[in-house]
């Protein structure tokens, strides 16, 4: 691990300001994904600015027809709150198929947002609800906040502040996980919005990170069910290959996978 510089603001404000002054920093929330990195040498920030003390980037409330959630919230404080197993169930299902115990004691939203990993599960909740994320800065709808393999539409030393997930007529969420790190090889997120629309989030298999399989929203609006999606397909070529599955495989998975959500969805 590199030298790094810790530092611990006591606002937002700060925070920003933090960011602003350390141009290589990064700021630090739950830490799965960056402390890994640095400890491996593939990272190397020159500062660390710990979120975790900002008090006004934790809680979960409902506003009317949208969910809520700080960027601090765990994962564990999601999948157990019974604001969003009232709101939206399935979402709280979702997140407690997050990791194990540990990871899900620590992890937060706002991190798994902010570094996109391809197979993490917040981002195909994110897209198929339509999702807003909101930083210190602007807000960010779901499509184009997430860009590419652990990219995103956030400028340097934005900060996540939370989530507004938009609370659906029905959504199923279906993930076949790899049995050792319970990433998602594929998983496979349908949700009907309040106004009608089908949208259909696909993790984990995608080798550009999450993406909407428009052939399989098309079919879904016509008949939401999983017999609709019987010969339904994407491209292999646009699948991710590796030790754990290659494209064929991640490709069969998507028509599985997506099929098992809707079956599911309520």
């Amino acid at each position: 691990m590199y030298v790094f510089e810790y530092l611990k603001p006591t606002s937002l404000k700060d925070a920003a300001a933090l960011l602003a002054q350390h141009p290589d920093g990064k700021p630090l929330s739950g830490g799965h994904t960056l402390i890994p990195a640095m400890k491996l040498r593939l990272a190397g920030p020159s500062a660390l600015v710990d979120l975790n003390g900002l008090d006004e980037l934790r809680g979960i409330r409902r506003e009317g027809d949208r969910l809520v959630i700080g960027a601090l919230s765990r994962h564990g404080e999601v999948a157990t709150s019974d604001v969003v197993k009232q709101a939206i169930p399935v979402l709280a299902e979702i997140v407690g198929t997050i990791g194990d115990p540990a990871v899900r004691h620590r992890g937060t939203i706002g991190g798994s947002i902010a570094n996109n990993d391809p197979s993490a599960d917040y981002a195909a909740a994110a897209v198929a609800l339509a999702a807003t994320i909101v930083t210190d800065r602007r807000r960010i709808e779901a499509d184009a906040y997430f860009q590419g393999l652990f990219s995103t539409a956030l400028d340097e030393g934005e900060i996540v502040t939370a989530v507004e997930f938009p609370i659906p007529k029905r959504m199923g969420y279906s993930k076949f996980r790899n049995p050792a790190s319970r990433y998602a090889l594929c998983g496979v997120c349908v949700a009907e919005t309040a106004g009608g629309e089908v949208r259909v989030a696909v993790v984990g298999a995608g080798a550009n990170g999450v993406f909407r399989p428009t052939e399989f929203e098309i079919a879904l609006m016509a008949d939401f069910s999983a017999k609709a999606l019987e010969g339904k397909t994407v491209a292999e070529d646009d699948m991710a290959s590796d030790i754990h599955a290659d494209q064929e495989y991640r490709a069969h998975l998507v028509g599985v996978m997506a099929s098992r959500a809707v079956a599911a969805a309520r």
